[in-house]
């Protein structure tokens, strides 16, 4: 029974919501020798009853009702008046207990920073293969970077678990910054990665790279790239074109607010 009334403190305690705190108590009988004398009952402390005596009988409740019952006998039954003596005191017992729980932990206050946490996502199967990366090196990078651990079905659903807050969020994110199918007209945050003379490369997430020509790179003439980005910088750039075979083309310019024309003299 303890471990039913700790299962309610811990599901309280990690902010899992429910509909009704349960408790649990087992109730003992010694029955009598004799007709003249009375059974005895008494609540588990010791489990002295289970011991010395003929009933364990076990209820776990919430104040409304009962949701189990467990019994050991040593006697061949329970009549009617028997089980109505062991039901009253065990209810009795139960709503105690429920007071000294909801007294601990009167209602979930959000996910505890400790709990476990699981999330999941779903990605186009064909982007299963660049989540792994060769030999495992892509899922394996996700997981040291965020202490998630990744999980990954046939059908592309991804479960990200960790324990701790933050962890199984971080690596959702990266899942789904990686397998993000491109559209055109978003803007994304990327990093330089390659100056070409014709423009750069800017990777958008791992292993997902488009070009910003030179003649997307500001709203003005460019003559170098280099005048305008460098490498390693992080830039706001819009998806302007995916082509049939995925690559990406992408507008530094169009990302920005166009300048306004100054005033004709």
């Amino acid at each position: 029974m303890a471990s039913a009334c700790g299962g309610t403190l811990a599901m309280l305690d990690a902010g899992v919501p429910l509909i009704a705190p349960v408790a649990g108590i087992s109730i003992g009988m010694i029955s009598a020798d004799s007709d003249s004398e009375e059974d005895i009952y008494l609540t588990d402390i010791q489990g002295e009853e289970d011991h010395f005596g003929d009933m364990d009988f076990k209820v776990t409740g919430t104040r409304d009702g009962i949701t189990a019952i467990q019994l050991d006998l040593k006697i061949r039954g329970l009549n009617m008046d028997q089980i109505r003596k062991t039901l009253e005191p065990a209810l009795k017992n139960r709503v105690q207990i429920i007071e000294m729980i909801e007294a601990e932990v009167p209602e979930p206050k959000g996910m505890n920073p400790n709990a476990p946490r699981m999330l999941r996502t779903q990605i186009h199967p064909d982007k299963i293969g660049k989540l792994i990366g060769p030999g495992g090196k892509t899922i394996r990078a996700i997981e040291a970077l965020t202490g998630a651990k990744l999980d990954i079905e046939e059908d592309g659903t991804v479960y990200v678990s960790a324990v701790g807050a933050g962890k199984a969020e971080a690596g959702l994110a990266e899942v789904e910054m990686l397998c993000a199918e491109m559209k055109v007209g978003t803007i994304y945050s990327g990093k330089i990665v390659s100056i070409k003379d014709f423009g750069a490369f800017i990777e958008l997430s791992p292993g997902t790279e488009g070009l910003c020509h030179i003649s997307e790179l500001s709203h003005g003439y460019v003559k170098q790239v280099t005048d305008v980005v460098k490498m390693g910088e992080i830039v706001q750039v819009k998806v302007i074109l995916v082509d049939d075979q995925g690559r990406v083309k992408l507008s530094i310019k169009a990302a920005q607010e166009e300048p306004a024309e100054e005033p004709a003299n």
